[in-house]
């Protein structure tokens, strides 16, 4: 496969910026006056947490790349300082959209429903003003550490996302005040002295207590809400008694919270992490929020003090961190504001009193989060951990939830005596410090822990239980695109299998083996795996397509990722589309990809749906000639997942399986409510849906899981009919 020539710089996106692309759709759902008001809240509260990670990670990045004097440009041909400039520009465009949103629309609305968010303390009744001073007397001002700043006390050290107020003071002076009537001629030397004996000071809103404070409402019926640092701006004068409060303005940093850990050098991966952890909150300022109508004298102090050029300061017209909208989206009595929560569906085959190991050995199951139910999976592994004749249980855990009952499962399985290891990936970005809590909590239970192979980390979704039976040794293995979170399953769209295939069973023993003991296996039955042999599989699944669309025989790829970044399989996608290959892609986040080039790109689709769950499964289709091939897995086509991670990716050989995952891809693809099209422009529109029918392929999906899982019920219960018997013949004793 010749794919130089479709590797060409202008043939690519800029992955921060398509990022950013993705954070607009978001934002698109927060606009979308068609959604639920309390909806929109929340898509803006997730736009708001996605920047704050994007700035954590991504740009800080960038900015490592510029201090190292690191010039070579990405795929699409900017160094990292055209791409640091052009990132500026889009972002404080985006942050300004944010708050119009959020001041122009969302706002009036709630008020409409009942709901009042005081913008400004000075707009308190005398009955809220009451309130509010006796809610900071009880509850906050015990809580505050207020801290100065002068020749003997330094500029104290601010954490990274913290919500803080800064203030600038003046020492009170009394016999000024007794003097202060008349003497106008001394108004101009007073003012000089007064701003050259200004102190700057700052408290840190506390994170311990309710960001979002409920306060008597003037209507009855009404819920009227406070932010915490109005609270505190209100009340700051008490925290300074010796001085006057000349201004007071919250700010927001944000620090560089990109691990860089060299794992050849660390001797205990676990201890370097914890290590690193701390740093994160005291890495560079790499953006800083502020009220819009700050001081600039209290302004210039933060400027100096955190070393930040303008570009990456951003006057904030609105409340800071809009992450606390998810609170106010929490408010009890405004459902009818808010779309009904689905509650997923029970699995069909697990509908009844079998044992789970014998549905599985039954056929291969399919799960579909969050439409079909978790518990399967977390029952999977409780049931292996009490029954007497598994002998292990092996797992891989990338993020778990805060109280995991797969986690408990797996600590009593080895309490019980079975052989447990668990790989517990300790650089899963923002989960390390809870990853470790776990890690230890498994190890203090008896479990074989992993931490992960040197310099990759290990990402694949897989558990394989070991039981002894009548017919011998059998091997359980499930297999998923998502994470082992039971808290993310109900959020994020998944699919998962279960399988006692025992080509599946050999590679999933061969793949704990390789995790734990480094052992590189000859071969593999089935599975695919990253970061050695998945790449080239998929490449030569693309290029078999094109072969064939040569040939006239059928080609159509299909795929479904999160993010499509890797240069090699684009150039690759690019080949097949100039082969007459029709590519239809669903790409929930970043693609570099690019739509409509002539002769390179006219038979790709590319297409985004953002709905009420995040759309995180990874689906890969291959017509085959006719004999289609389906992959899942949780792979998705970037470099840092084919190259530097442990991955995996599986066929789906169980027909009922493919025919599912056929209709999921087939529906997904012909979704006009929540999907948006990529244009050959780069930007996204969303399809026309006049005189059709509207297809929103979530909502679908939640109708149909429910439809089935009632229907095989009532078919189960018809099943279980007793039927009287006839009545016995008179026997002549």
């Amino acid at each position: 496969m010749e794919l130089e020539k479709f590797e060409k710089k202008e043939y690519f996106v800029n992955r921060e910026l398509s990022w950013l692309k993705f954070d607009e759709r978001v934002l698109s759902e927060a606009r979308d006056k068609n959604l639920p008001l309390f909806d929109r809240l929340k898509f803006l509260s997730i736009t708001a947490s996605n920047l704050d990670e994007f700035f954590m990670v991504r740009v800080a990045s960038l900015k490592d790349q510029v201090h190292a004097g690191y010039h070579k440009t990405d795929i699409s041909g900017m160094t990292a300082k055209e791409q640091l400039k052009e990132i500026s520009a889009r972002t404080h465009e985006l942050v300004h959209v944010q708050y119009n949103t959020l001041n122009r629309s969302l706002l009036p609305a709630l008020e409409k429903a009942g709901m009042h968010l005081v913008a400004a303390h000075e707009d308190l009744t005398e009955q809220q003003k009451m309130f509010v001073d006796r809610y900071f007397e009880d509850n906050v001002y015990p809580v505050l550490t207020p801290m100065a700043m002068d020749s003997s006390r330094p500029f104290p050290l601010i954490r990274n996302k913290t919500l803080n107020i800064g203030a600038l003071i003046s020492k009170k002076n009394r016999e000024e005040e007794k003097d202060k009537k008349g003497k106008n001629d001394k108004n101009d030397k007073n003012s000089k002295t007064e701003e050259s004996e200004l102190l700057f000071a700052t408290v840190q809103v506390p994170s311990v207590l309710p960001r979002v404070v409920q306060i008597p409402s003037k209507k009855d019926g009404d819920t009227t809400v406070i932010l915490l640092e109005e609270i505190i701006e209100r009340n700051i004068d008490k925290l300074f008694l010796s001085y006057d409060v000349v201004c007071a303005h919250p700010y927001r940093i944000m620090r560089n919270a990109d691990l860089t850990i060299d794992e050849d050098e660390a001797e205990d991966l676990l201890v370097e992490i914890q290590r690193q952890l701390k740093k994160r909150q005291w890495g560079e300022v790499i953006r800083l929020e502020v009220e819009d109508k700050a001081d600039e004298r209290l302004l210039k102090i933060l400027k100096m003090e955190f070393d930040i050029k303008d570009a990456d300061i951003f006057a904030i017209n609105g409340p800071l961190d809009l992450t606390m909208l998810m609170k106010v989206y929490g408010a009890e009595g405004f459902d009818k504001y808010k779309t009904s929560r689905y509650q997923p569906a029970p699995v069909p085959e697990f509908q009844n009193d079998k044992d789970i190991f014998r549905v599985i050995r039954e056929g291969d199951v399919f799960l579909h989060h969050p439409y079909m139910s978790f518990d399967p999976v977390v029952n999977f592994v409780r049931q292996a951990a009490k029954d007497p004749d598994v002998l292990a249980i092996k797992q891989t855990l990338y993020r778990v939830s805060g109280n995991s009952p797969i986690i408990a499962a797996l600590a009593q399985a080895a309490e019980n005596g079975k052989q447990v290891s668990v790989l517990v990936e300790l650089k899963a970005r923002f989960d390390e410090e809870n990853n470790i809590v776990w890690a230890k909590k498994l190890e203090k239970a008896g479990c074989h822990v992993i931490y992960g192979l040197v310099g990759l980390k290990t990402h694949s979704k897989i558990t394989l239980v070991v039981r002894r039976e009548e017919t011998g040794i059998r091997r359980y293995v499930h297999l998923a695109t998502g994470n082992y979170n039971d808290s993310t399953a109900k959020l994020y769209t998944d699919c998962g299998i279960f399988t006692c295939d025992e080509r599946f069973g050999e590679d999933a023993t061969a793949v704990f083996n390789m995790l734990s003991g480094y052992s590189e296996p000859k071969r593999w039955n089935k599975l695919i795996v990253a970061p050695i042999w998945m790449k080239d599989r998929f490449l030569s699944l693309i290029e078999r397509e094109a072969e064939n669309a040569k040939k006239g025989l059928p080609a159509q790829i299909r795929a479904k990722m999160n993010s499509l970044c890797d240069p090699k399989i684009i150039a690759g996608l690019y080949y097949a589309s100039s082969c007459g290959v029709q590519v239809e892609l669903l790409v929930r986040g970043i693609c570099c990809l690019k739509v409509g080039i002539p002769g390179v790109s006219e038979n790709i689709q590319v297409r985004s749906i953002v709905g009420e769950f995040l759309e995180h499964s990874r689906i890969f289709y291959f017509e085959n000639g006719g004999n289609p091939e389906i992959y899942m897995g949780s792979a998705d086509w970037m470099p840092r997942n084919l190259d530097r991670r442990v991955e995996i990716v599986f066929p789906v050989e169980d027909e009922k399986i493919k025919k599912e995952l056929e209709h999921v891809l087939d529906l997904e693809f012909r979704d006009n409510v929540k999907a948006h099209l990529l244009q050959p422009d780069g930007t996204y529109v969303k399809p026309d849906k006049r005189g059709k029918t509207q297809i929103n392929s979530q909502m679908e999906f939640c109708m149909e899981a429910t439809e089935k899982a009632s229907l095989h019920k009532h078919e189960e219960k018809k099943s279980r009919v007793f039927i009287p018997a006839e009545p016995a013949e008179d026997v002549e004793e």
